[in-house]
């Protein structure tokens, strides 16, 4: 009877034992989000409000790209150039929400508005509770990055139609200077890093176009604007993605062999969950096209025929969640 109770008491306590260990670990993973959660906040705040200039190099699938960045916070103002570093020269200045392209090779300037402000280093669309709902963040080691000491940020993907992303947060500033995708496997599909870069004191003539003669130049205003877009739905989009613009515009294709450009009337539908997202790019059928898919680093494309339109389907996404969309498109006239 005696050994019969003291095993009874062992077991009881055996059993608090755990559920006080279960309830610590509980209580620390909370700690951790939390403290992951501050640090999105900083990500957020950093890329728009402070100054900074560096090159960092972009790589998706076997494609790898070198740019340069500079940005400045004047008042209420955003200043940004950025320089595409392989290839044939490309410069994009931002004043807020305006950006002018420079194209050199055919002495043009194509002028519009910014379509997404969730750009490298200012990676977030959304709130850190927001991203709780479908991704389980914590904290990581600290490393270093450009020669920056940076903490290192995870966010686990809650189901299988999103990637997860390991983030390095400098730790004294807070902005962003590394982001890697990673799939189901864990293997990094896509990443972008800085190899150099400045933080503050920043010069102002960083920002200015690169090309300070341009008379003669061609100036083009991209024809973009609100559209309404409400018969087209997506029935089976992933938990999370939510429409965040609807426009359209006019894309000019220039023949590889000359001739005269053609122009034709695209609209673009965009889901994002904060931190990826998808497009549903949809223009008249007329074309010949062959259907198919293709993957380049973390992006999925579909491409299809759908009644008289042809739809081109676009996602930072697993490819399981792009066919998902794709296949639950339904237009109601």
């Amino acid at each position: 009877m005696r050994q019969t109770l003291g095993l009874f008491k062992f077991v009881v306590l055996f059993s608090s034992l755990l559920a006080f260990t279960s309830h610590a670990e509980s209580i620390e993973q909370a700690g951790e989000a939390r403290d992951a959660q501050v640090w999105l906040k900083k990500i957020q705040t950093s890329a728009k409000q402070l100054d900074y200039s560096g090159t960092f190099v972009y790589q998706q699938g076997n494609q790898v790209r070198t740019s340069r960045i500079s940005h400045i916070r004047s008042g209420r103002n955003e200043l940004e150039k950025l320089e595409i570093l392989d290839g044939k020269p490309r410069e994009y200045i931002r004043n807020n929400e305006e950006i002018a392209c420079y194209v050199p090779e055919n002495k043009s300037i194509r002028v519009e508005k910014r379509v997404s402000q969730d750009v490298f280093p200012a990676i977030l669309g959304a709130q850190p509770d927001e991203l709780l709902q479908h991704y389980a963040l914590k904290k990581g080691e600290v490393g270093r990055v450009a020669g920056h000491d940076c903490q290192t940020i995870v966010l686990a993907p809650r189901d299988k139609l999103r990637y997860g992303y390991k983030l390095w947060v400098e730790q004294s500033t807070g902005l962003l200077l590394k982001a890697q995708t990673l799939n189901e496997k864990n293997d990094v599909v896509e990443q972008i890093a800085f190899t150099q870069i400045v933080i503050g004191n920043v010069d102002a003539a960083s920002v200015k176009p690169s090309f300070r003669n341009t008379q003669g130049w061609q100036v083009e205003n991209a024809v973009m604007q609100d559209a309404d877009l409400s018969g087209w739905s997506v029935k089976a989009m992933p938990p999370g993605f939510k429409k965040t613009r609807q426009m359209k515009r006019l894309v000019t294709d220039v023949p590889a062999e000359g001739g005269q450009p053609v122009q034709r009337e695209v609209s673009q539908i965009v889901y994002t969950d904060g931190l990826a997202a998808i497009s549903v790019f949809i223009e008249a059928g007329s074309q010949s096209r062959t259907e198919g898919t293709m993957q380049q680093g973390a992006m999925n494309i579909v491409g299809k025929r759908q009644g008289d339109y042809w739809l081109t389907i676009v996602g930072e996404v697993p490819a399981a969640a792009i066919r998902q969309v794709a296949n639950s498109i339904e237009f109601n006239p």
